[in-house]
């Protein structure tokens, strides 16, 4: 003979998940944005402030146009030349000063070989090289 009901039979616990997944999701998504604004790899740093205009002085002024024509200010240098023009235009600049500088003004579709070429020559000669490409 059972005695024992049905009703007194022994319960299993249970959780109820139905929220849980979308708990997870929206937490997932807020961690996600969270860590894409917080970049730990950042050092703040405070960065001097000047006082005066620091733009460099245009000693010599290479130019290289469109069609592919070389000119130190407003003279067109031949390619064979230009390295011996470039180095006797910074020693020309060089009186009174440490350091010249080279400006390079570059058309967008001019070959960066070229240029390149000009801030080898520049840097063989002493000078500072500024690469300017419009």
């Amino acid at each position: 003979m059972n005695l024992r009901s049905k009703r007194g039979a022994k319960r299993k616990a249970e959780v109820q998940t139905g929220a849980l997944n979308d708990i997870l999701f929206i937490l997932l998504l807020f961690f996600l944005i969270v860590s894409t604004l917080a970049n730990p790899n950042v050092i703040k740093v405070n960065n001097p402030k000047a006082h005066k205009d620091t733009k460099v002085k245009q000693n010599v002024v290479v130019s290289i146009d469109k069609d592919q024509k070389i000119y130190i200010g407003q003279t067109q240098v031949p390619e064979n030349q230009l390295d011996s023009l470039i180095k006797m235009s910074i020693e020309k600049s060089r009186v009174g000063l440490d350091t010249p500088s080279v400006v390079i003004n570059a058309d967008t579709i001019s070959y960066y070989g070229e240029v390149f070429r000009i801030m080898q020559s520049a840097k063989k000669a002493g000078a500072r090289v500024v690469a300017n490409v419009h």
